[in-house]
């Protein structure tokens, strides 16, 4: 859905013929569990008693710690399948963990667990204040940003923004 042809080589490993660093990896999973835990209250709201999304998102901390491998990060892709399970604000939300844990496998997920995330803000806003509640959750994002991966984050943002709905106009 978000990725564009051809694949940008700066999310793709070095070990794998990309240009991106072991240690930048772990910082766009880590920046992308940051975003999908700051709304997963949203999720949480809906179905307390369900929790795959928060399972992504640890999943997804612990492959950054290096206490899984990314085979066992990607069994968390529960988180989608819970989406389907509600709507609106809550969809988004889970959606937005099952990209945050997808980073361990393709680093080019962090822009849809961020993307995914502020469309969870946005949908929970009053009509009134969605577009308030987009920006608001855009610049959140942005201030999370380790310096090691803004401007890259930041580029691919302005990049894939049109696949993103165009949330990251903030």
């Amino acid at each position: 859905m978000i990725f564009t042809e051809p694949r940008d080589p700066r999310f793709i490993t070095i070990r794998r013929g990309g240009t991106l660093t072991d240690a930048n990896h772990r910082l766009l999973a880590l920046w992308a569990t940051l975003c999908a835990e700051h709304v997963l209250h949203l999720f949480e709201q809906e179905l307390p008693d369900d929790d795959r999304p928060r399972q992504a998102i640890e999943l997804g901390r612990a492959w950054v710690r290096g206490e899984i491998k990314m085979r066992q990060a990607l069994h968390a892709a529960c988180a989608r399948a819970a989406a389907g399970e509600v709507a609106g604000a809550a969809k988004y939300a889970a959606y937005a963990a099952g990209q945050a844990v997808a980073v361990a496998h393709v680093a080019a997920h962090e822009l849809g667990a961020s993307a995914y995330a502020i469309r969870a803000a946005q949908a929970a806003a009053p009509g009134d204040l969605r577009e308030q509640a987009r920006r608001q959750e855009c610049r959140w994002q942005r201030d999370q940003l380790p310096d090691e991966i803004r401007e890259l984050v930041l580029d691919d943002q302005r990049l894939r923004n049109h696949a993103c709905w165009f949330v990251f106009d903030c």
